[in-house]
């Protein structure tokens, strides 16, 4: 298990963490969510040894981070980090095989590529292994550092936005992959998502971070909420439960909103999500008497109507 114990983290002096507690379990992926510069890659700069605390404990398996020599630590970690701009003449399966840097002699030797290619197929990017890295896509390029990784088979595996130059197909072969070996080599897996609808479907654990604290810790279905995240990124949400149990997050529009206080006559700022999904269906028919140039009869709908033509 991957520990952190009270950490205090500083960039330069301003405070990323501030004295969270929080576990990263075997065989689990767990995401780490917040809004932009609430600490995230802080904290996994700091479980890598970038970053050095300056209050806390960092424990793997009992192994207490400062106690290690900073390379022997790392050697238990896979680590891609956010920045995935290269600009070296290597081929893409070269660049896949210096996963296995620690372990590469004068000759590279057969088990090597063929691993090697096998992360490439696994990840969908066989048919390019002789391009040069530089050629590619920031997609392609993003999925052949994650085949690096891969190669590593470290106990640690930690990814810092993966899917952030990637389409939605290949959004899900990584995650699918990364959740399969995950549990298949009994991985701890540490990833940071900005797509909160990825990390509910494909994290066991989120942790929620804001201000450099931890806001919250746990399952997906416990921990996200719609007053949760409004309270962090500060825009107005409905989140439902999906067929398979994940909540999904959908975002609504500042319009809608404004409709919605309009119609109830509220003034104050609490909006019951809720309630204002089922008003749509009659926001949708006012919508299409605009387009028609029909007034409304109905005197509910009519309030709608005038206030969307002086909007």
């Amino acid at each position: 298990m991957l520990e952190v114990e009270n950490l205090h983290l500083h960039a330069g002096t301003h405070p990323v963490a501030c004295g969270y507690s929080v576990q990263f379990h075997p065989g689990e992926v767990t995401a780490i969510i917040g809004p932009n510069g609430c600490g995230k890659t802080s904290l996994m700069r700091a479980l890598f040894g970038e970053l050095h605390p300056s209050a806390g404990h960092i424990r793997l398996n009992g192994d207490d981070q400062r106690e290690q020599r900073l390379p022997v630590w790392r050697q238990r970690f896979g680590y891609m980090p956010q920045d995935t701009r290269l600009d070296l003449d290597l081929s893409t399966l070269e660049v896949v095989m210096l996963g296995r840097l620690d372990r590469l002699g004068m000759r590279v030797d057969d088990d090597t590529v063929l691993a090697a290619l096998n992360a490439l197929e696994a990840v969908g990017l066989l048919h390019i292994a002789e391009r040069p890295i530089y050629a590619l896509s920031g997609g392609q390029r993003q999925m052949a550092l994650f085949a690096q990784v891969l190669l590593r088979s470290p106990e640690v595996m930690m990814l810092d936005e993966p899917v952030s130059a990637l389409d939605m197909r290949y959004q899900v072969v990584l995650m699918d992959h990364l959740h399969k070996q995950t549990r298949a080599h009994n991985w701890i897996t540490v990833t940071i998502l900005h797509d909160l609808n990825l990390a509910a479907q494909y994290a066991d654990r989120l942790v929620v971070l804001d201000k450099g604290k931890l806001q919250a810790y746990g399952p997906p279905a416990e921990v996200i909420t719609a007053e949760l995240i409004q309270r962090l990124y500060d825009v107005p949400v409905d989140v439902q439960i999906d067929r398979f149990g994940h909540p999904h997050v959908r975002t609504i529009r500042y319009l809608d909103v404004d409709l919605y206080r309009y119609f109830i006559g509220r003034d104050d700022q609490s909006v019951n999500e809720k309630v204002m999904i089922s008003r749509l269906d009659q926001l949708a028919r006012v919508n299409r008497l605009m387009a028609q140039a029909v007034p409304p009869r109905d005197s509910v709908d009519e309030r709608l109507w005038r206030y969307m033509v002086h909007y």
